[in-house]
């Protein structure tokens, strides 16, 4: 995903301007992640979400940078597997989400998941996925 790749004062402007609704049914379904799991893992509120991609508007700041935090995460394991030489065949959106419920030693056992509902989580995930790469963590 490009997102992961963009500077951060174009992803300050993303947010402040909001970013489409529907852009979250594009993730869960490249993630093959049910709605409702997906919005439970980065803190979102299903009606609200779902009445604000029906009417075709865009999510608030906080909203948006949820979803581009997640987003950006996928971009991060895509980047990570075009690095290392993967596959093309590599379907990372789903890896990532079969990821994210993994207990790792690197959060104490505890699951990805449970950090994705805040940006010092989101922070936290991106950085335990980095080190992965390099076999810091397991």
């Amino acid at each position: 995903m490009c997102l992961y790749r963009t500077n951060r004062a174009d992803l300050v402007k993303i947010v402040k301007d909001g970013v489409p609704a529907h852009f979250v049914e594009v993730l869960t379904e490249r993630m093959a992640m049910p709605k409702d799991k997906f919005y439970r893992t980065i803190g979102l509120i299903r009606p609200t979400v779902d009445r604000k991609v029906r009417a075709e508007k865009t999510l608030n700041q906080d909203e948006s940078e949820r979803l581009i935090g997640i987003a950006r995460l996928v971009g991060q394991a895509q980047s990570m597997v075009q690095e290392s030489g993967g596959s093309q065949d590599f379907d990372t959106a789903k890896w990532v989400s079969a990821w994210l419920d993994r207990p790792l030693p690197a959060l104490g056992g505890k699951r990805p998941s449970e950090y994705m509902d805040t940006a010092i989580g989101r922070s936290m995930v991106a950085d335990v996925l980095g080190q992965q790469q390099s076999s810091a963590y397991g």
